[in-house]
């Protein structure tokens, strides 16, 4: 350790130091007394144990994995966004992850920010062994029905896997007429990270979507509220009429 460093260039290596490199940081500046460098110490400590409380409860999220992962190669979780709103899509996500794959601050894709999605969303893709995503539209949910629409989208998300699953891993349903073993989980976008990940690519995907209607019908908010029946949404029909993305269905006691 060299006493003669400034704390200025402690701090910039603190600062350019990835996760990995901590435990070597605390090391070799641990013992330099300097009231700066405690200082810097005691964050890189920090950030060490947030690590290790994070690891911690994503192997929590792992159980399901972990117990089919001796007879299932290729573990799909499944999960869908949108089945509440007035207008738009539902969206499904179908995301095979390679086994021990670590993705830090999974989880069910309502408990996160846009920010943290987003970011969440590239990294998933990036490290998924592979992804397909579904939609069924509004004229779809008309047809036959939000729960129906829900089960074509996810079996549109998982005829676009370029590898075939081996089990699944639902949010809380059973898609009929699936030949593949399935495995509902209530809430299961909390306690599974296949899952969680496919709720967070369903989310991204449909909210970047409503944001593209939202360019074009901006009267309606779409941005703003991705299609829910806020306030201003509803009034926003009220004095609009229905656009053409919206659930003539869901509109009927408005």
């Amino acid at each position: 350790m060299d006493k003669e460093k400034k704390i200025k260039e402690i701090q910039a290596e603190y600062e350019a130091a990835d996760m990995g490199m901590l435990p070597s940081f605390i090391e070799e500046y641990v013992a330099d007394g300097r009231p700066g460098v405690s200082k810097l110490i005691t964050q890189a400590q920090k950030k060490m144990e947030k690590l290790r409380l994070e690891r911690e409860r994503l192997e929590k999220m792992r159980v399901y994995e972990r117990k089919y992962e001796r007879d299932f190669l290729h573990i799909c979780g499944i999960d869908e966004a949108g089945r509440g709103p007035l207008a738009g899509p539902v969206c499904a996500a179908a995301v095979i992850l390679p086994k021990d794959c670590e993705i830090l601050y999974l989880n069910d894709s309502k408990k996160l920010s846009e920010a943290r999605r987003e970011a969440l969303f590239q990294e998933i893709m990036e490290k998924a062994d592979a992804v397909g995503i579904g939609m069924a539209s509004p004229e779809a949910i008309d047809e036959v029905n939000i729960l129906q629409a829900t089960y074509l989208a996810m079996k549109d998300a998982l005829a676009q896997l370029e590898i075939p699953p081996d089990i699944l891993l639902n949010d809380a349903v059973t898609i009929p007429g699936v030949g593949t073993r399935q495995v509902p989980i209530i809430k299961g976008d909390a306690k599974s990270v296949s899952i969680a990940a496919a709720s967070i690519v369903a989310k991204v995907t449909r909210d970047r979507l409503m944001r593209e209607y939202d360019a074009i019908m901006p009267e309606y908010g779409f941005a703003k509220h991705k299609g829910y029946g806020t306030r201003e949404h509803i009034e926003a029909i009220r004095q609009y009429g229905p656009s053409p993305i919206h659930r003539r269905t869901f509109l009927q006691n408005l």
